[in-house]
This record gives structure tokens, sequence and C-alpha cells, in this order.
């Protein structure tokens, strides 16, 4: 099949989160998997100086913003076979970041992404082959999907492809000003509350949910989740709506940079067959964060956006209720709230035996802490997907997580199978329910048979993307073979 994908965020060339991981995961492995793909993502600033083999596109484009016209190139850059990435170059994202500076939104965000999905919108026409299917992220391309939609209903475009359109985190929906809705120079009739109107704004994620064929997340259980009040954040009604075309989609995990035996970042390898190299690594992790060398004192951690979705209140609350009395220390690795991060510092102030907490992104610290950790904690509120926790489980770092989303679908606690447990769960949100499941982890990990057992079914868990890819492959086959039905 002939895919475009488009994304505000890739990795390797940029990242600010888990989108960027699964974005270029997923694309990767369609290829791998034979298929024609093709991803379309942002050239924000720094990506040509680290990858100066890309080649630019025959023809600039112009494209309206409203009452402007912005042109912009196209770089190009074929990293492996059946794999090609097309950078969008223009004003709005040279020299930046792809949504913030400094912790604040750019001012034109609306502008910088409507922008993105006309240019979308654009390629899929005008790249050769034109692609079948166009596989949209996040609102930042939501835009997309209603462009493509009009042009094929109202402009005749006979050949347009069809389009997917995943949810990463229904929380963010791009709101602007109604006004913004003239940059897509589109007819005023879309801007309803059957269309892309919400509560008298702009919503771009809403677009992508409306105007798509078919709508993805990136776990079963969110899929069910955010068509209810409790996660839909407002348009649960409009996902209810659309219930025969959801699906949810478990992301996959790339097990060539997520691998005990061969990751770079750590200094001690190991593997399932041997597992003497984890705990030299848990010492070198101790070292490295100034705390204690002690393999007899049980190592959490976390790898987060320091935001509240991901729970982190009720994490210093547990953490101040456990730490006094139990033998254990905790690592924090994050950016984000100020404020958040605040009071993880306080606990380290106190604790400076069990506590490190660093407010920074460092790739090689996360891998070391995944690694080198034996628990890992992920207490959100609400989680889409989360890879940290499947991450974790391939290095045999035990996972303590909330039953919600994406965390409930990837770990096997004891009371639903005992001889397959990788992880502890629990149901309320509030610390003293997580205390409850440190504490059930502390006893844990002083019986050693056992912590080996769950070591080893989660480390044999498989989460790799030959299996994503299958799944959405599935759902391409039958966005090409249904039955086109006109809009009313």
């Amino acid at each position: 099949m002939r895919v475009l994908i488009a994304s505000s965020e890739v990795y390797p060339y940029s990242k600010t989160g888990g989108l960027a991981d699964m974005v270029g995961g997923l694309a990767k492995w369609l290829a791998r998997s034979g298929n024609q793909v093709t991803v379309v993502t942002p050239l924000y600033g720094g990506i040509r100086e680290r990858f100066p083999e890309m080649t630019l596109w025959h023809r600039e484009i112009s494209l309206l913003l409203g009452r402007a016209t912005i042109w912009a190139r196209i770089w190009i850059l074929e990293p492996e076979p059946n794999l090609r990435v097309c950078f969008v170059d223009s004003e709005f994202y040279e020299g930046r970041e792809p949504y913030q500076n400094a912790g604040v939104d750019y001012s034109d965000n609306a502008e910088r992404f409507i922008f993105f999905s006309k240019a979308v919108a654009y390629l899929a026409r005008h790249l050769q082959p034109e692609p079948e299917i166009v596989h949209l992220h996040d609102w930042q391309t939501g835009v997309a999907a209603l462009i493509i939609w009009h042009q094929r209903w109202r402009e005749g475009w006979t050949s347009a492809p069809k389009v997917c359109f995943t949810i990463h985190n229904l929380a963010y929906q791009g709101l602007f000003d109604p006004g913004k809705f003239a940059l897509t120079n589109l007819p005023w009739d879309y801007f309803s509350p059957d269309g892309v109107e919400f509560y008298g704004q702009l919503n771009c994620l809403k677009a992508g949910i409306v105007y798509a064929d078919v709508i993805t997340t990136v776990s079963p259980r969110y899929a069910y989740e955010i068509t209810t009040p409790e996660f839909g954040c407002g348009v649960e009604g409009v996902l209810r709506k659309r219930i025969d075309d959801l699906i949810g989609v478990l992301n996959g995990v790339d097990y060539e940079e997520w691998d005990p035996e061969r990751d770079p970042f750590i200094e001690h390898r190991f593997s399932i067959r041997n597992l003497r190299g984890k705990a030299a690594q848990k010492s070198a992790l101790q070292r490295e964060l100034g705390l204690p060398v002690s393999s007899a004192t049980p190592l959490f951690g976390i790898v987060t956006r320091l935001a509240a979705q991901k729970g982190l209140d009720i994490l210093v609350g547990a953490l101040a209720e456990v730490l006094p009395a139990a033998q254990m220390q905790f690592v924090l690795v994050g950016t984000g709230s100020v404020s958040l991060y605040n009071a993880f510092a306080r606990l380290a102030v106190s604790f400076p035996d069990k506590v490190s907490a660093n407010h920074r992104f460092d790739q090689g610290l996360s891998h070391r802490v995944i690694a080198g950790c034996d628990f890992f904690i992920v207490p959100s509120q609400f989680e889409p997907c989360g890879l940290n926790q499947m991450y974790a489980q391939r290095y045999g770092t035990i996972p303590i997580v909330r039953r919600t989303g994406g965390l409930d679908d990837t770990v096997v606690d004891a009371r639903e199978n005992a001889d397959g447990a990788t992880g502890i769960k629990f149901s309320e949100y509030s610390a003293r329910a997580l205390a409850k499941a440190i504490a059930k982890a502390l006893a844990l990990y002083k019986d050693k048979p056992l912590l080996r057992h769950y070591r080893k079914n989660a480390m044999a868990a498989d989460f790799s993307w030959q299996r994503t890819v299958r799944e959405y492959e599935t759902v391409y086959q039958r966005l090409l073979f249904a039955r086109d039905q006109i809009p009313l």
C-alpha cells in the first residue's frame, strides 16, 4: 500500500513526547513490511544541520492562509528502502521548536498548524505516486482531514486518498478563536456544531474526528474511555456518533532502540537469560545519581512529562507517606511544570540518600533509569497508551501502574494472572492507593524467586511493531475496500 503519514513530530528528527516515537516506529516498520511510506513533518530548527543528506523537492509550494500567501520548500530524506520523509520548510518552523518557547505556546500555533495541514493535503495530491491512505496524527493535522474531505466531496477529487486519524491524547484539541477558521479558506458552513465548531471555538482535533474515514486511538481501553464523560473531554458525544469507525490499536515498541542486550546508553548490558548486568547497571545508576550504592535497597523510578495528567500529585503524596520508614530509593527524570518538579525537589532535600530529582530531558539518562531501576511507576490520571511501562518491561523493571487506558492493556497484575504477572496495578486515583502499591513492590523485592519470575515474564512480553503494523494494515485494507457513502 501507498501510505502518507503526517505528524507534527517524528523521531529521530523531532521529539517532545511519545507521539514522535510512535510515528517514527510506525513509519519504519510499515516500510519494512513492504508498504511505500511517505512521512510529512515540519522542518524545525537544527534538523537540516543534523541530516545534511536531504535533497530539495523540484518545486516550491505556495498556499493561501487566509488573506496571506505563504511559500514553502520541501526537503526530502530517504533513510531506508520504501521510506521517504518530506520536511515542510517555511517561516513558521525555521529556528523554532515544535510547539513552545520556554514553556509558553507560540502565539501563532493556529497559523503554523493550519498551514501544515494545508501542506499535507497539497502533498497528498501532488506527490507521485499518489498515496492510497493518508494517516494523520493528533490535532496539529486535524484540519488536513477536513481539506481532503472538502476536495473529495465538493471539488471532485476522484482519486482522493482515504483518511485515518489517530488520537494520541484527547486532552489536547487545538482550540483557537473562531476567527482562525478563516485561515482554512474553506466555506463557513463547516464552522458549525456538526463540523469544527466547539463551544464557539475552532477545534482542530474535532476536524479530524468528524472528517476522517476512520479514527484510531493508541490502545483498546482508551478507545472505550474517550466515549465516556469522564475521559471524553467534551467530545465524547461526537465520538459516540462515530463508534463504528473508532478502533483502538495498541502502540508498538521499537526493540532496535529499546533492547538491554545492545542499548548504547547503558554501561552493563543484560538479557532475559542473564540478568547479572541489570544488577551492575543499577549500581552504576545509583553512583551516577549520587545515591548510596546498595543492592539491598529497591530503586523506583519515573521518566515523565511533568503535567497533571501524569499523576504526579498522588506520587508526591505516596512518597511522603512511605519514604520515612521504607528502605527504598526513588529517581525522577522529566521536564514540564516547575511547581510539580519543586515538590519532588523538596523530597530530595528531605531525603537526600533516598531521592534524586532531575528536571531535564536526557535521552541517555532515561534509558539508564529504565534499565537500572527495580520498579517503574506510572500513576497517570489517564493514559492513552504510554510507552515507558512497555520499555520498562523489556528491561525487567517491574511497572507499577494505575488501571487506565493503555496502562491497563499492557501490564498484567497477579490478581489477573498469577503465573503471567508482569507488574502491579492499582485502581483508585489517590496517594493512599499508590502507597499500597509501592508497599506491594517492597514486599515483592524481598521475595527474590518471585521477583525473578515477574522480571522474566515482563521481558518476554511482546509489544513489537510487527504486531501493531499488522493491525494498521488491516485498518487500511478496510478503508480501501469500503464502499464510499456520499455524505449528507
